[in-house]
């Protein structure tokens, strides 16, 4: 029978482990990088490639939240204001998927192009 006692010591070891291989999982995953400014994406374009899982890595240089949003990516996340935020998309097939921000849909627009 194992104790709490045999356990407890052992925990921030499984806890590192645990974390070395969630991160190893993505070690080969592109990344690309949109910077959200004047409430505006740069790039506003990407292209990634087909059947590829990517992560793209939003920082959003704006004092005032924004919300990543597509409904052809299936993919919804506010990004606070002076910060970053992780969103892995695919893998998906050739075409375009538009992308907006919900706060500022005039003017944050953009595309993945997957080719």
């Amino acid at each position: 029978m194992i104790s709490r006692s045999m356990i407890k010591p052992r925990l921030p070891f499984f806890c590192l482990l645990l974390l070395f291989c969630v991160d190893s999982l993505y070690a080969d995953v592109p990344v690309m990088e949109i910077e959200i400014r004047d409430h505006l994406f740069y790039p506003s374009e990407i292209v990634i490639p087909a059947n590829t899982k990517v992560k793209l890595l939003i920082t959003n240089k704006d004092s005032t939240p924004e919300e990543f949003e597509s409904y052809e990516l299936n993919r919804e996340k506010v990004i606070n204001g002076n910060s970053k935020t992780v969103i892995f998309i695919g893998p998906l097939s050739p075409g375009e998927y538009p992308f907006f921000g919900e706060f500022s849909p005039r003017t944050a627009q953009g595309m993945v192009r997957v080719e």
